[in-house]
């Protein structure tokens, strides 16, 4: 496994970073368990404040941490710097929320013979994060920032092709003020991962991204018998209603299709419009795509970022004709596109009928599955003919009966009149294929912990 920072815009090797030694991997582990020990009786007013620091210091560098993650994925400029600001907020939010959450509980008993029972938080020890390349900074707060807080120690293996992002989080901790030791940023290879996940001092293992990077590292800690938390893929339906804005509605799909260059699992993939506003909704949408704007990354008036790297746009291209193949007919949008860099035109793909593969696909990129729905009975059932389940949404000036058609959508997260979004103070995470799992909030911070029961019984008391 190649740990390179390779510029998406140019195609141009920036840098190489070597493999971890099985040495640095030992010294590691030994360093997480032994700071472990002691961070874990750490206070919390204590793990706030290094948790502040990394958000404070986040805003004050925040170009620093931008240019890092544009250079090395190909993100538009002001999204990476959004993405910073999101980072430093989830930092914040457990600098301020962490020790609420973890309160002990005291518990409701049926009689006084059964004591006085409360359930405590703990800290398991060191947890492994594996995690993904379109979010650099993000993907990464969003499980050391509630670990750390919770007195978990962390080791992180980052994507391939953002290694730079991946030291500036470590070197960003360290400056926080965490105990060596407490995170650590390793560049492994897969025996290696492997092994850390094996190694009794690790007890769990917290991963974003593809399916069969999930099912791996899952069964690899399935079999050590250690939580595991999956963030996977999405094919997010995008659900428009016939009393939706359609202006506002066209506009919304555009940017929820096209944000991040489509590389974002929560994209609204898969767009299924009622029959009676489905012409309309296309003209307006496909109008909008064309207005996106190809470049630089860097440049601010560029508002279609080049994939990841040219294999995500071969393999992406590769995909697209196969559906072709399948039956699909496919629309590109003639946008002018760069000479070099890892480009990729928007697509529209129609026709997908109920056999062809495309129709239960993860595009990661901008191509668009557009389906016409009869009414909202059947643009339920389009939607839930999927084998994923992380976001989605639904546009109708009903709330009511947004809210009532989002209940019946088999998903982890559903937003109504707006694309499935991410902040540090709501929820992540899926169901089916997408995974198992939530982070962000009291529900991510409780992942890795120890819900000790302690029951305190009079000595007397019946059995």
């Amino acid at each position: 496994m190649a740990y390179a920072t390779i510029n998406p815009f140019t195609n141009e090797q920036i840098k190489v970073f070597p493999n971890t030694t099985d040495a640095e991997i030992d010294a590691t582990l030994d360093a997480a368990h032994t700071t472990f020990l002691s961070w874990r009786e750490t206070s919390f007013a204590e793990r706030a404040k290094v948790m502040q620091n990394a958000a404070d210091i986040l805003r004050r560098d925040a170009d620093k941490y931008a240019k890092i993650m544009t250079l090395e994925m190909g993100k538009l400029i002001s999204e990476s710097r959004a993405e910073v600001e999101l980072t430093a907020a989830i930092f914040e939010y457990y600098a301020k929320n962490a020790e609420r959450l973890l309160q002990p509980q005291d518990l409701p008993v049926a009689s006084k013979d059964e004591g006085r029972a409360k359930l405590v938080f703990q800290p398991l020890g060191i947890l492994l994060a594996v995690e993904p390349w379109n979010f650099p900074h993000y993907q990464v707060a969003r499980i050391i920032a509630p670990q750390l807080s919770a007195g978990n120690t962390v080791i992180l293996k980052h994507a391939s092709n953002v290694p730079q992002s991946a030291q500036a989080m470590d070197d960003l901790m360290i400056e926080a003020g965490l105990p060596k030791g407490g995170f650590r940023n390793l560049y492994p290879t897969h025996d290696q991962v492997a092994r850390i996940v094996a190694d009794h001092r690790v007890r769990g293992v917290a991963l974003t991204g593809s399916e069969g990077a999930g099912a791996k590292i899952a069964s690899g800690a399935g079999a050590a018998l250690k939580k595991s938390t999956m963030e996977l893929g999405g094919s997010d339906a995008f659900i428009v209603l016939e009393d939706a804005d359609l202006e506002k509605t066209a506009k919304w799909a555009v940017f929820g299709r096209h944000w991040n260059a489509g590389q974002v699992c929560v994209s609204a993939k898969r767009m299924i419009v009622v029959d009676s506003v489905y012409d309309e909704f296309v003209k307006r949408y496909r109008e909008g795509v064309a207005q996106l704007k190809m470049g630089d990354p860097m440049d601010p008036s560029t508002t279609l970022a080049p994939l990841s790297s040219q294999k995500a746009a071969d393999d992406l291209k590769k995909q697209v004709e196969d559906a072709v193949k399948a039956g699909a007919k496919a629309e590109e949008i003639p946008l002018a596109m760069p000479n070099t860099g890892a480009f990729f035109r928007p697509v529209i793909l129609t026709d997908a009928k109920h056999d062809n593969p495309a129709r239960r696909e993860e595009f990661f990129g901008p191509v668009t599955l557009l389906f016409r729905a009869k009414d909202e009975a059947d643009a339920i059932s389009i939607a839930n003919d999927s084998p994923y389940g992380l976001g989605g949404s639904v546009f109708t000036k009903d709330e009511a009966r947004g809210e009532r058609v989002a209940k019946k959508i088999e998903t982890g997260m559903v937003y109504i009149n707006h694309p499935t979004m991410v902040k540090a103070d709501l929820p992540f995470g899926g169901v089916l294929r997408s995974g198992y799992g939530r982070e962000l909030i009291g529900l991510g911070i409780k992942e890795f912990v120890n819900a000790k029961l302690i029951d305190i019984v009079d000595i007397d008391a019946p059995f």
